[in-house]
């Protein structure tokens, strides 16, 4: 089975983790990714605090291939062990995803919140 819409995320409440949070949706049966895989997702981003949406390949019609050790830490620690046909949300604080602020990336210092759909694992 795979999840055939993109996702809604709600803002969340209360503060944001100092850790990664990893949470399934839905969990798949396919092949599992592991830490070396190369993972093609379905997957769309948000800021923790203001729930507004920085980025979704559902926006742009088509998912997004990757080498996982190419990713942020966040997606590096909780992709591994997702199975294929499986959405797992992500909340990524700041050392986990673009580091802290003023490192160079719009997104430095925010805690961030993928929902990604593992659609396919090599």
């Amino acid at each position: 089975m795979t999840n055939a819409t993109k996702p809604e995320i709600d803002a969340p409440e209360g503060p944001p983790p100092t850790d990664l949070v990893i949470k399934d949706l839905t969990v798949g049966s396919g092949a599992q990714a592991q830490p070396g895989s190369t993972v093609d997702v379905h997957y769309v981003g948000v800021e923790y605090d203001s729930g507004e949406e920085f980025d979704s390949s559902w926006n742009r019609g088509q998912s997004i291939n990757f080498p996982l050790a190419s990713l942020v830490t966040g997606w590096q620690e909780g992709i591994p062990g997702m199975k294929v046909g499986g959405r797992r949300t992500l909340i990524c604080p700041p050392h986990k995803a673009y580091g802290p602020a003023g490192g160079g990336h719009r997104l430095s210092g925010k805690t961030l919140i993928f929902v990604i759909d593992l659609l396919g694992v090599s």
